[in-house]
């Protein structure tokens, strides 16, 4: 075979990067399931009058924390999120932080 047969051209993988998607026997998925603070203890409360205990669903430049990070269930998500949306409007959170 010469060495400009489309044989030998097509055996070879120029320019493919690898599959970084494809699941590979023995990978291990990155983190652990988190579970939802409020749903695990029933006595915490999510209010909008306290603001030490939102800050912790804020992230450092001021925008919330989306349910995937947090750990929250989808219905405490949506809680979370309007009372750091109340706090906001009777200035206890900041919109935004100023660099």
């Amino acid at each position: 075979m010469g060495r400009n047969s489309s044989s030998d051209y097509d055996d070879r993988d120029y320019g493919r990067t690898p599959d970084l998607n494809a699941d590979a026997p023995g990978r291990r998925r990155t983190g652990k399931k988190r579970v939802c603070r409020y749903c695990a203890d029933k006595a915490l409360v999510i209010d909008y009058k306290d603001p030490q205990a939102l800050k912790y669903f804020i992230s450092e430049r001021g925008k919330v924390v989306p349910r995937r990070i947090s750990g929250n269930c989808a219905r405490h998500q949506r809680k979370v999120t309007l009372a750091i949306q109340r706090a906001r409007n009777i200035a206890l959170l900041p919109f935004t932080v100023s660099a």
